[in-house]
């Protein structure tokens, strides 16, 4: 068969694009002494897994897919592309088994694919994906094509995708994310140290004032004679201003500089006219509404769908320690998974499942607060600066200051 020319270039230009996305993750990916919040001092409470990533609890698997090419004015379909696809295999790849879930939305302004069936039935099938607000339904669709590939036992899938705006240094407009974007990332998913700050969907997004991105973090609990691990996997994309910023349990906003985002050519139009030139004063008083977030947990505790509902809930609070108020704007959307009981969730036999004590509950809670608050911060250290469309630039967290902020900082001061 015969292919047009421009059907050549189109295709030449995707191949092009994921090679550049492995290329970054696989330079991004070497650098495993990344810092982390913790290098800056900032204090925590609990214990994390050896990783301190949602790959402590066995078997889960990431993977990104990062898209970023050009520079300069915006054009619709063309860039500048600061994108890309996050995927979670609760099981691994491998599996074709799912997991009792559980979901919360705390506020509204966003999507995530799936939550009422998943909400029915108390379970989630196949992969978990994150990525931006307009490729949803391409990642959606890819995914109902790999669990189609992968023989999972169901005559239609209903697969969780969730989102949050990149379209302040992504020509969202464009939906660059395309099928071989989402394979590449499910494909390429492993266990291991988690890839965090501007990489696969978390690539253009912004958090708490500084540039953000995909952060995780890990805590371990005992019940009983029991040791358990909770995992958290954000893409942190929330107030933009970061407005009432508190890290370690005390308020920085005043003492970081948050918001500070701007256009850095005056000859290009502003494409977000309430963010200056970076060369003009500002008065800060007008802004926009705010991104989202959304917050994976994974736990190997045997919890029981009704119980991650609860558990689902509980980011609600790291966001509010962090200064959040989840406003108008705001898609703050969470869902929770358990790994154990894996023989229990078989749909088309009678099974017995194991149950979590409801009363030794609040372990959990805990893990997931303390896990949803450092992974935050972990997006908000991993992330670097990015200037975008029309030439918008969003700053990094600046290491050193929060270094010094947290010198003289009491270990275990933090609630």
């Amino acid at each position: 068969m015969m292919l047009s020319n421009n059907v050549l270039t189109e295709l030449k230009a995707r191949r092009f694009l994921v090679v550049l996305a492995f290329i970054l993750c696989a330079s991004i990916a070497s650098a495993d002494s990344t810092t982390r919040a913790r290098d800056l001092g900032i204090p925590f409470r609990g214990s994390p897994g050896p990783l301190n990533a949602i790959t402590d609890v066995a078997h889960v698997e990431v993977g990104h897919t990062t898209l970023i090419s050009g520079d300069g004015a915006v054009t619709r379909g063309k860039g500048p592309i600061r994108t890309g696809v996050t995927v979670i295999h609760p099981r691994g790849k491998e599996s074709l088994q799912g997991v009792y879930s559980g979901w919360f939305t705390l506020n509204a302004s966003g999507e995530m694919t799936g939550t009422t069936w998943l909400a029915e039935r108390g379970l989630i099938d196949g992969p978990i994906a994150i990525t931006n607000t307009h490729s949803v339904g391409i990642v959606r669709d890819s995914l109902v094509s790999w669990m189609v590939d992968q023989g999972w036992r169901a005559d239609w899938h209903a697969p969780v995708v969730a989102e949050t705006y990149d379209g302040a240094l992504n020509d969202i407009d464009g939906q660059h994310v395309a099928s071989e974007h989402v394979y590449a990332a499910l494909t390429q998913a492993s266990s291991g140290i988690v890839t965090e700050g501007a990489v696969g969907g978390g690539t253009g997004m912004i958090c708490n004032g500084f540039k953000g991105g995909i952060g995780t973090a890990s805590r371990v609990f005992q019940v009983k004679d029991r040791s358990y691990t909770l995992g958290a996997l954000v893409q942190c994309n929330y107030n933009w201003d970061g407005d009432a910023l508190r890290f370690g349990g005390r308020a920085v906003a005043d003492q970081l500089p948050v918001g500070q985002h701007c256009h850095v050519d005056k000859t290009l139009p502003r494409s977000k006219a309430w963010y200056p030139y970076c060369s003009e004063d500002t008065d800060r008083e007008e802004r926009t509404r705010d991104g989202s977030i959304i917050v994976v947990l994974a736990t190997d505790a045997p919890l029981l769908p009704h119980q991650l509902t609860r558990l689902a809930k509980r980011p609600s609070l790291a966001l509010g320690r962090l200064g959040a108020v989840s406003s108008d704007g705001s898609g703050d959307i969470f869902v929770a998974f358990s790994t154990a009981n894996s023989s229990a969730t078989d749909e088309f036999e009678f099974t017995a499942a194991e149950s979590y004590p409801n009363n030794e509950l609040t372990h959990a809670f805990r893990a997931a607060i303390q896990a949803t608050e450092e992974a935050i911060i972990n997006a908000m250290t991993a992330a670097p600066t990015m200037i975008g469309i029309d030439g918008f630039r969003v700053q990094s967290l600046p290491h050193q200051k929060v270094r010094r902020l947290f010198e003289t900082t009491v270990p275990g001061n933090h609630p």
